[in-house]
């Protein structure tokens, strides 16, 4: 069996172990600090290929320069003078216009088909996790922006889904009792899933491990060696690793390792906040999405998770104390019942990777026969996991690319400073 490196063990690393292991591959899994324990514990959980749109999209750019003013909008970039940031952000811009959005769209609808079904195969396979089927509502308080979101849910249809109803008034509040007479209408997507993410990642981890697959924590690769354009080894603090594959699936921290082998993954960490409330503070039938500020709203087994915003500041695990008001005074004023008083038992931060064109990078590392990346998956980590593993399994043990993967290429960015 070809011995294969896997490197990060968040829900990309993990799930593409998984895949391997299924095929026959001896695999390894390092992870610089706690596998599973990073952004992929640490969001709303949702598994929803119609959110499939990239995050530059036309018109963020004048929306963002007006966020930019608030601190607790949903988005905020902090200003560095760094030469590959900005050129990360002026491709960032170029990418916000409808030609680039439309394909990208496409492009990852298409790779999320069958998500669903990998993810119930998984369960029949022994990974333990806990998961919902009860869908997602959008919720809305501006009647225009909904009206112009349904409109553009005819391009998710051709993907499986049903075309969701429009929910006005009282009929969106007898469909979901908990929601405030602010919000004006909404639309329920019965196809989207919610997994609570740590279960995901945890059950993924004791299943690799059943299955013999080691994973080593505390174990930062400081160094990948090669040797006629293939990569032999990898080195951590304390070992030297020969092998004969090697996957860069390390989250925002994806790009360190491309600079080893000589590549430019421009990859950046879009920082999110969430807030966890145990028990819920209140009763939901479903997950909803607020969305005109940006919040999602989960509920688990064991209590209610608030998340939202994408802060552009590199990575760092410093909490903007008014970014994450913004989202409990979002989800208090939205949901009926929700105490004043009620505070979270938990609030985090998450470290999502994000190219520059919000698109995943998946396939071949440029100039390295033998390695690969799976890293940019931004707000889609959990939901695109499944398929990225599936695909990438296929790539690292044929060596073929598969056709579904050629739009996320790490080749796009060649000539990038």
């Amino acid at each position: 069996m070809s011995k294969i490196v896997v490197i990060g063990g968040g829900v990309i690393g993990l799930s593409t172990a998984w895949e391997l292991r299924v095929r026959g591959a001896d695999v390894l899994v390092l992870d610089a600090r706690t596998a599973g324990m990073a952004a992929s514990a640490v969001n709303a959980g949702w598994v929803s290929p119609a959110m499939a749109g990239p995050v530059p999209a036309p018109g963020l750019v004048r929306t963002s320069m007006k966020w930019m003013m608030d601190p607790e909008s949903p988005l905020y970039i902090r200003p560095r003078f760094n030469k590959s940031f900005l050129a990360w952000l002026f491709r960032f811009w170029r990418s916000c216009n409808i030609g680039a959005y439309q394909a990208g769209f496409e492009a990852t609808a298409v790779l999320g088909k069958g998500t669903m079904e990998i993810m119930d195969r998984w369960q029949q396979e022994g990974v333990q996790f806990e998961m919902h089927d009860f869908g997602l509502l959008y919720a809305y308080r501006d009647r225009v922006a909904m009206e112009t979101d349904l409109e553009a849910f005819q391009g998710v249809i051709p993907y499986g889904y049903a075309e969701p109803k429009p929910l006005w008034g009282d009929d969106l509040r007898e469909f979901e009792p908990v929601l405030s007479e602010a919000l004006v209408g909404g639309y329920h997507v019965k196809e989207e899933r919610t997994v609570q993410p740590i279960t995901l990642v945890t059950g993924l981890r004791d299943a690799l491990e059943r299955e013999g697959v080691e994973i080593r924590n505390g174990s930062p690769v400081v160094d990948i060696e090669v040797s006629n354009k293939r990569v032999v080894a990898v080195r951590t603090p304390m070992e030297r690793i020969e092998c004969d594959n090697v996957l860069v699936a390390a989250g925002a921290w994806s790009a360190q390792f491309g600079k080893m082998v000589g590549a430019k993954l421009p990859i950046e960490a879009g920082k999110g906040y969430g807030l966890d409330f145990k028990p819920a503070p209140v009763k939901l039938q479903r997950s909803i999405y607020l969305h005109d500020d940006r919040i999602a709203i989960s509920p688990f087994d064991s209590g209610l998770r608030l998340s939202g915003t994408m802060e552009l500041s590199g990575i760092s695990d410093s909490i903007m104390p008014r970014r994450v008001g913004a989202i409990e005074k979002g989800g208090k004023k939205y949901l009926k019942g929700f105490p004043e008083d009620a505070k979270p038992v938990h609030t985090w931060v998450g470290m999502r990777p994000m190219a520059p064109d919000g698109l995943p990078v998946l396939g071949v590392v440029p100039g390295v026969t033998n390695a690969t990346v799976a890293s940019g998956h931004a707000m889609l980590g959990v939901t695109l996991a499944a398929v990225t593993a599936v695909q990438m399994a296929d790539l690292i043990t044929t060596g073929e690319t598969p056709d579904v993967l050629k739009p996320f290429s790490p080749d796009r960015f060649k000539g990038f400073l």
